[in-house]
């Protein structure tokens, strides 16, 4: 059955803050110039929102630019910051930094507690004033290449293919969605910008990039232990000294807290979980205080980039341009990407806008002037400020604390020499040579399981279809990553895909993918020690269905 397609000007993939600004810019400026383009957004997830997760203290500096009267269009910015502390754990106290120690970067004032997907869901709507096609529920699941190579756009997936790959009596091909420019904001390691990646050599002349796993919960608090717009964030326990990571938890309205964890994914040892950890944080004295009458209302995780300005990758190519997360624009210290990533995407359409003036029946294939606007653009500078703020911590919580603050403090960020990064799966050690790690039981009050979790985010997919965490040798798993490394997979996924299954005396060993509880947060492809597994799109609309992360 031959797939039908549709023709734009500018294709969007993914319906985050970088494709929705790109959206919003690109319809702002064909406007002022009175060349009309045509702007189509594909979003994965069941409504735009749906697969948004993020702290998120926001900044606006991006969104003073893009929509300058933003408060009376009722951008959903509700909670400003009123307070910010930082605390260093132990397992049973906790020791503050005074707010004057800490660099400028690490303060808060003039920004909000938000939802970035209730955000998102906001600048669909401007978008789609604006004249731009909103697409949710179709997942971009191919590039399409014209002759010469340059891109042409992008095809959505089959929908209705069983699990045996043979076509169910509700199959109905995919959409080819052409465009003379294609922008791909998929997030934190995308599937197709991965393939651009190895097409384009894109990353052939910057560092790896480098993740975290970040979880969240929004809980309901008791009235008493609620102090809205206050924030706060912790190092230290539960984690050992040399593994990067710590908490966040933030205030908003209505009696709310946004909870969460951060874990660097270049942990060594692979009895870690960062589930786990997080569980256990909420332990802490301090925060059973906070917590206790509370209710946990939500639950979700997704990775982050950590590699900053060294991992910034090649952002053009023939036929479009990377934005966002895809890129890699998260500024580690101040814990931030949603500004840069939006920036990021308004820098790409005011590139494609000067290609349309150039020449707008035939315009260039390459957006060439967006890697010069980023350059010489404010993203740039903060990103190249902090570039060795993280690297730093692979010398240990204390020795990158010291550094930190140093550079930021003293040097501004402007020391001659750049640190490099590294990618974080070869930094797994063989189970052999590290010490198992015991976890609580949870307790059901502060602490949960992940089915409970994932079944707080809302996550649902077609059963039937095929399982889209594909491996690349089906005999990894157990030859290697179970016998070498105990079977990490089973701690990293914050979601309980992956699970090792023996017979009753512990033989014959066999890996279960429970790919309907996938959450969609790419921990796995980004951890597994051996590059095995690969993280693909499922039918569209699948996945968590966050309310309000």
């Amino acid at each position: 059955m031959e797939r039908e397609s549709m023709e734009f000007d500018v294709v969007i993939v993914g319906g985050g803050p970088a494709g929705l600004s790109a959206a919003i810019r690109l319809r702002q400026l064909s406007m002022e110039a009175d060349i009309d383009i045509s702007v189509c957004v594909l979003e994965k997830g069941s409504e735009i929102g749906a697969h948004i997760l993020s702290g998120n203290v926001f900044e606006t500096r991006a969104l003073d630019e893009l929509i300058p009267d933003w408060k009376e269009k009722g951008a959903p910015l509700n909670t400003p910051v009123t307070s910010e502390k930082f605390f260093f754990l132990t397992q049973e106290s906790q020791l503050r930094f005074p707010n004057f120690m800490l660099p400028k970067q690490l303060h808060n004032e003039g920004n909000y507690i938000i939802s970035l997907g209730n955000l998102c869901r906001w600048l669909a709507e401007q978008a789609e004033a604006l004249g731009v096609e909103v697409y949710p529920g179709f997942a971009a699941a191919e590039i399409l290449y014209h002759e010469d190579g340059s891109v042409k756009g992008v095809a959505t997936g089959d929908m209705g293919v069983g699990r045996d790959g043979e076509n169910k009596p509700t199959f109905e091909p995919g959409m080819e969605l052409h465009a003379k420019y294609t922008l791909f904001g998929e997030g934190v390691r995308g599937s197709l910008t991965k393939a651009l990646f190895d097409k384009f050599n894109l990353r052939e002349n910057c560092d790896p990039q480098s993740f975290g796993i970040g979880i969240k919960e929004i809980w309901e608090l008791d009235p008493e232990q609620h102090h809205e717009g206050q924030i706060f964030h912790t190092a230290g326990w539960p984690m050992d000294v040399n593994t990067y990571g710590g908490s966040f938890v933030y205030h908003l309205e209505n009696n709310q807290a946004y909870v969460g964890y951060v874990v660097a994914l270049d942990y060594e040892n692979p009895y870690l979980s960062p589930y786990d950890e997080f569980q256990r944080f909420k332990t802490h004295p301090m925060m059973k205080e906070m917590l206790k009458g509370g209710k946990r209302i939500a639950y979700g995780a997704r990775a982050i980039n950590e590699g900053g300005f060294q991992s910034v990758p090649e952002l053009v190519f023939p036929g479009g341009a990377i934005i966002g997360c895809s890129a890699g624009f998260l500024n580690v210290p101040k814990i931030k990407g949603s500004h840069t990533a939006m920036k990021s995407g308004m820098m790409a359409a005011e590139a494609i806008m000067t290609e349309y003036k150039e020449n707008a029946e035939n315009p260039a294939k390459v957006p060439s002037t967006y890697t010069e606007l980023y350059e010489n653009s404010w993203v740039y500078k903060e990103l190249y400020s902090v570039r060795n703020s993280r690297p730093a911590f692979r010398k240990g919580l204390f020795a990158g604390t010291l550094y930190t603050g140093v550079s930021l403090k003293i040097f501004g960020g402007h020391e001659p020499w750049t640190f490099k990064i590294h990618d974080d799966h070869s930094g797994l050690k063989k189970a052999k040579d590290c010490k198992k790690i015991e976890y609580p039981r949870y307790d059901g009050v502060y602490t949960f399981d992940k089915p409970s979790s994932v079944f707080l985010s809302s996550t649902n997919h077609e059963e039937d279809q095929p399982i889209h965490l594909t491996l690349k040798d089906d005999t990894v798993p157990v030859e290697i990553n179970y016998k070498e490394y105990a079977g990490p997979e089973q701690r990293f996924c914050p979601a309980g895909v992956y699970e090792f299954l023996t017979d009753e005396d512990g033989s014959n060993p066999r890996l279960q993918i429970n790919a309907q509880n996938c959450v969609h947060c790419k921990t796995c492809d980004i951890k597994d020690p051996t590059q095995n597994i690969n993280w693909v799109v499922p039918e569209g609309a699948g996945g968590p269905n966050y309310p309000n992360m």
